[in-house]
This record gives C-alpha cells, sequence and structure tokens, in this order.
C-alpha cells in the first residue's frame, strides 16, 4: 500500500457521501446562505471583455484559454419565485466581472466542490464557460449537468473543469448549477393551484433556462448556438434523459450523451403530490395552507428534506431498477414529475422521446459501477467474499433465481472472483440494464443514430484493507472524458484519487475526451488510431469499449443480457423474482 493510501483524495466519494446522508437525514443541517467564499479568492489576471443580451461580462485570459465563472442565466428563484419556472434574467449596467464560480444549489454539509465557489445558496442560477477565444468563431459547444443525483453537486467540482477539452480540442464548454431537492423537485401543482403549475420540474426547467441562454449568447464567447451537446453523468446522466424529452428545451440542442444515469422513468404526478403532503404535515401545515411554503427560510425546508430521506428509504433512486431505471417512483423523494405538461411522458417509456428523435445519442456505463457505492459504503467485505458469500447474497436477494444468475456469470466471466461476480451483477441491476433500454428505444426510431459504450479502463487504487482494485468503478470516467486525469486535486495536492496511478491513464484520457468532443463537432463520435464506432442496434448490438486500446463488440455480455431479460419476462407473468432493496444516491 503507498504511503497516501490512508489519505485518498476520494473527492467523489466525499461528494456522494454528502448525498446519502442528505436522503438518509444524518447529514447536518448547517447551511450558509450567502455568497461567502468557502476557498480564498483568486486574482484575475489578463481580461476579457463580452457583450450578451444582458449586459456586459469580463473574464479571465490564461494563455490559450478564456474563463467566465459565475455567469447568472436566469433571475432569482427565492421567495415569491421559490417552486415556479425559472423568472427572465434581468439587464444590468456597467461591466460584471465574471472571476469566479456562483453558488450551487442549497444542499447539506456547506460543501465546497471547486476554488473560490462560494457556500450554497438557494439563489444558484450560474454557469461556467471556457472557451479559446470570445471570438464569434462559433465552435461546438459542450454543455454538461453534473451528478449527485437530484440533490447535491455543483457545476464548479474541481475534476470537471473544461480547460482541457476547450483548449484541445476547439470546442467551448459550458456547465451548470441548477436547483435540486426539495427547492428543485417539491411538486405543488394538485395542492396550490395553477399558479404553482410548474412545480416539481424547477430544477430541470432551470437546465432549459440555461439552454436557451446559452443559444442567445454563447455566439459572443466563440460557440456555435446551433450545435449543442448536452452529457451529463449519473445524476447529470438522468437529468440529460429529462432534457431530451422536454419541450421547453428542444430547440436549444442538437445532441445527447447520457451517462451513467440512466433516466427511463420519473415521479408520477401522484407519488409527488404524496411527498408534499408529508412536506406539509413535517411543517405542521394544512394543504390549504400550501401557499405558504415561500415563506419557510430554506434552512428548514432543508431538514424537512432529510426527515423525509430517512422514511422514504433514499428517496427517488434505486439500485436495483433495471430496465426500469435509476429512478423509482417512491413518496419521500424528490425528482422530476411526469406531470403531463412541462414532462409530459417519462423520458424513455413508452419510448424514446419524438421530440428528439432526429438528435444522435449517445449512453453507457462504467464495466464497475457499484464497486465505487461499495467503497463508498464502507462494504469492503463484497471485494473479499467467498463463494459461500457470493451464494448468501444472491440468495437473499433473488431466491430461487440466485443460481440460474450465480452459473449465467460464471459462464460468462471465467476466472472471475466471487467479489468481481457480485459488482458485476449489482451494475447491471443499477445501470447497464436501464442504459441498454434507452439505447434499444432510440434505435428503434429509426432515425438519428445511438451510440452504446462501455467504459473499461481500469483503476488500479487499492481498496483499502484488501488487495482488489477499484476497476472501472462509477465516476472514474469524468476524469477521462475531460482529460484531467493529470489534475490535482486543490485541496489535497498529491493525494492519490479515485482512479489510480496507471500509465495507460494519459492514453485512455486522450481516447475518451477526443471522442467526446468529435461527437460534440460531428453527431459521430471517435479518436484517432481507434476503431470506427458503429451505431448501436438490435440486429448488431455494437459497443464501444473503452480504454487505451479501444474495441468494437458486438453484444457484449449478451449472456447477462438475455438472462436479465428471462428473468424480467417471468416476472411479469406471474413468475416472481426478488429484487435488491438497497437505497442508491448517484
Amino acid at each position: 500500500m503507498s504511503r497516501n493510501q490512508p489519505r485518498l483524495l476520494l473527492d467523489r466519494r466525499t461528494f456522494l457521501s454528502h448525498a446519502s446522508k442528505a436522503m438518509a437525514g444524518f447529514a447536518s443541517c448547517a447551511v450558509a446562505f450567502d455568497n461567502r467564499l468557502a476557498w480564498a479568492q483568486s486574482q484575475p489576471k489578463d481580461t476579457v471583455d463580452v457583450r450578451t443580451a444582458y449586459g456586459r461580462l469580463r473574464g479571465i485570459r490564461d494563455g490559450d484559454l478564456v474563463t467566465f465563472k459565475g455567469v447568472p442565466y436566469a433571475g432569482p428563484v427565492s421567495g415569491k419565485n421559490r417552486f415556479k419556472a425559472p423568472p427572465p434574467l434581468e439587464p444590468w449596467t456597467g461591466v460584471r466581472d465574471a472571476f469566479t464560480p456562483g453558488p450551487p444549489s442549497i444542499q447539506p454539509s456547506k460543501p465546497s466542490f471547486g476554488i473560490d465557489e462560494p457556500f450554497p445558496s438557494e439563489n444558484c442560477l450560474v454557469l461556467n464557460i471556457w472557451t479559446p477565444a470570445a471570438d464569434h468563431r462559433r465552435r461546438p459547444v459542450m454543455f454538461y449537468n453534473h451528478g449527485g443525483g437530484f440533490v447535491v453537486g455543483s457545476g464548479s467540482t474541481w475534476y470537471q473543469d473544461g480547460s482541457n477539452l476547450a483548449r484541445e480540442y476547439d470546442v467551448v464548454v459550458v456547465a451548470n448549477n441548477q436547483r435540486l431537492g426539495l427547492l428543485g423537485y417539491l411538486f405543488l401543482a394538485d395542492l396550490a393551484g395553477e399558479e404553482y403549475a410548474s412545480s416539481g420540474n424547477q430544477g430541470i426547467l432551470d437546465i432549459a433556462a440555461a439552454l436557451k441562454w446559452v443559444h442567445e449568447n454563447i455566439e459572443a464567447f466563440g460557440g456555435d448556438p446551433h450545435n449543442v451537446m448536452v452529457f451529463g453523468e449519473s445524476g447529470g446522466g438522468a437529468k440529460t434523459s429529462c432534457i431530451y424529452a422536454l419541450p421547453a428545451a428542444k430547440n436549444y440542442f442538437n445532441k445527447a450523451s447520457i451517462e451513467s444515469g440512466p433516466g427511463v422513468h420519473m415521479m408520477s404526478r401522484e407519488l409527488a403530490t404524496e411527498t408534499a403532503r408529508m412536506v406539509l404535515d413535517e411543517l405542521g401545515l394544512s394543504e390549504k395552507e400550501a401557499s405558504k411554503l415561500p415563506d419557510v427560510p430554506a434552512e428548514e425546508l432543508l431538514k424537512v428534506q432529510l426527515s423525509l430521506g430517512k422514511k422514504s428509504a433514499g428517496g427517488g433512486l434505486t439500485r436495483n431498477g433495471g430496465r426500469q431505471g435509476m429512478v423509482v417512483p417512491r413518496a419521500g423523494g424528490f425528482a422530476p414529475v411526469v406531470d403531463g405538461t412541462f414532462l409530459p411522458h417519462h423520458p424513455f417509456d413508452p419510448t424514446a422521446p419524438e421530440i428528439s428523435s432526429r438528435k444522435p445519442l449517445m449512453v453507457g456505463v462504467n464495466k464497475d459501477e457499484t464497486a465505487f457505492f461499495f467503497l463508498e459504503g464502507k462494504q469492503n467485505d463484497i471485494f473479499t467474499l467467498t463463494e459461500d458469500g457470493l451464494k448468501s447474497r444472491l440468495q437473499n436477494e433473488f431466491s430461487s433465481s440466485a443460481e440460474e444468475i450465480l452459473t449465467t456469470y460464471r459462464k460468462s466471466r471465467p476466472g472471475a472472483s466471487p467479489g468481481d461476480l457480485y459488482i458485476a451483477i449489482t451494475t447491471a441491476r443499477a445501470m447497464w440494464l436501464g442504459s441498454l433500454e434507452i439505447a434499444e428505444k432510440k434505435s428503434a426510431q429509426h432515425s438519428a443514430p445511438v451510440y452504446m459504450y462501455i467504459f473499461t479502463h481500469q483503476s488500479n487504487l487499492l481498496v483499502p484493507g484488501t488487495n482488489h482494485r477499484l476497476g472501472a468503478a462509477h465516476a472514474t470516467e469524468i476524469w477521462y472524458k475531460f482529460n484531467n486525469v493529470d489534475l490535482e486535486g486543490p485541496k489535497n495536492p498529491g493525494a492519490t484519487s479515485l482512479i489510480g496511478t496507471d500509465a495507460e491513464r494519459e492514453k485512455t484520457a486522450l481516447n475518451m475526451s477526443e471522442m467526446w468532443s468529435t461527437f460534440a463537432k460531428t453527431g459521430h463520435p471517435g479518436a484517432k488510431g481507434q476503431p470506427v464506432w458503429p451505431a448501436y442496434t438490435l440486429q448488431t448490438r455494437a459497443t464501444m469499449m473503452i480504454d487505451a486500446q479501444c474495441t468494437v463488440e458486438n453484444d457484449p455480455f449478451g449472456p447477462e443480457r438475455a438472462l436479465w431479460d428471462s428473468l424480467r419476462a417471468s416476472r411479469e407473468t406471474g413468475r416472481q423474482c426478488p429484487v435488491l432493496r438497497q437505497p442508491i444516491i448517484v
């Protein structure tokens, strides 16, 4: 074990640990609601001024990169604007400095994700821009939705910095903050009337407003308003799933990528209303007093969110959704609401959204997704499972189907350890099957192509107390697609990150970041020296396996896919197959 092992820089792990506590109710409710910086302010260097439709902005030029941070894209959403679609941005006079990030949404434990980032605030509708030059050259735009489920996260997270993508591939990168948790997804339309018709979807309507701002203004920053790619990982993938189906966003993007976050279904109107009643009950208010919610201090609403997290066993997200995706309707959770108006249908049920049928799509997962969650949950015994331990777990979770599942996976993955088999089985349930569902339904439209991937590059980070490598775990690919594998965390420079220290990190990062930026440019992902990436169809199921040397496999892990589809068919015809019941935050 290396000397850095005891102090691993698991920023993503800490980040999602906060999310888990938010849903379970264990996190502190102390949140600062101002714009004080969590870290020291940096001083601007050479500056660049840009004129937008709302006023002038001043950013920072650093060599061949220009950044604008903390840029407002909509008006304030506190007070009378709470639980409503974001209001328009008011113009300003003079020049507004855009040197440092704006605040993320209110969330537990007042986290700080990036350099110079303020503490969380209710008024959080800001974005960051990384561009080679503010020169009206119309470069492809890569618009990122951050992860953290629907309850935590920030567009300023350090390892999601867009500098390298912008500099090396001549693209403009944009990352946004939007409302989260109760403030982002409380649904009041059936209790408080027409004034709150847009409630339940505030968070994704915020993203739509950010995309509209990009459409109106990005040309001044060197971007092309008619060539915008939306992408997001984990919770950001689920948000991107919604944007793909959201009428309010349809005119403002041209392609999308859903990464380790299959948003097949969202919250039903009925369960969202039940959740609203639970919120009122926690506050001692009747249904007739729902109109008083805008006057409740945000700190109190966060306490209610945490309390409901205890009662709802993790909110609206699951690790056992299979082809239903990562969102499972559950009263007490907060997620986008299929209200029939703003979000007319589930994003990918019964079909892929018709309004995006002509927009190319990427979708995929990491090979060992759940290894991250077991590490985060300190379930290190899973990495050293014995045969008997594996059988016991599968029997408990799958009952009469356990033997069939184990037999299939042993045959599909000869030589895999019991721990690796369990990670593979749980990864399928958590994210792979939902991603397949999206790819199949998009392909069935016979319109714009869909491209499927599995990120397979293995982190050599050793799980503490074991000789087991973390592998291609959830979130590890973020460093690679942003080409940030050599970026050090600002809090503990030199400490080991989730992605480990292997020698082929740089090559893998070049492959993945070029594939993503090429997709942004052309709608067809690819990288020099790597195989041509075919579209996914039901006939071939072509999938790009992303590593230092990429390969294309047709129907990878096909027997496993067939197994789960068989179990699903059996369950739908009456034969029961018990499922996992652990909550997950992604």
